[in-house]
């Protein structure tokens, strides 16, 4: 049975160890070491008003969800910055416990709002299209390559 536990600075090595795994497989096909994809973390767990769950099988990490709340005109809101399953058993239910939990804590903390990034297409977002979040009409992302 899979328990739902709080992100630790303890879980950060388990947790490094699994983000690159799954980002480095398909579709995604990132190219993330060691030392990146932990500074990555490090910096999500030590952001202030941090918010973070593991998902344990076993005493392994094989899921985890974080990000962060900011204050706005209409208290807070949360910025989901990392989430990610064991890649070898998505589509198992995990990912849709993590994220339904996280929500739920969310409500307790009186977060009105949370906000994501991901792909446009693929399997991400028809996750979160399935959970019932859908596209800000008021935002979009930018960017502008500086190198």
């Amino acid at each position: 049975m899979a328990a739902i536990l709080p992100m630790t600075i303890e879980d950060l090595e388990e947790c490094t160890r699994l983000y690159i795994s799954v980002f480095k497989s398909e579709p995604w096909n990132e190219e993330w070491t060691y030392d990146a994809g932990h500074q990555r973390l490090s910096d999500v767990m030590h952001t202030p008003r941090f918010l973070g769950f593991t998902i344990k099988d076993d005493y392994e990490i094989i899921g985890f969800i974080a990000g962060y709340s900011k204050v706005n005109f209409q208290g807070f809101t949360f910025y989901l910055a990392e989430f990610c399953v064991n890649n070898k058993i998505q589509g198992n239910g995990y990912g849709s416990k993590l994220l339904s939990f996280l929500e739920q804590e969310l409500r307790k903390r009186k977060v009105n709002s949370l906000f994501l990034i991901t792909e446009k297409k693929g399997f991400a977002s028809k996750f979160y299209s399935e959970k019932g979040y859908s596209v800000n009409e008021n935002r979009m992302v930018m960017k502008k390559i500086i190198l």
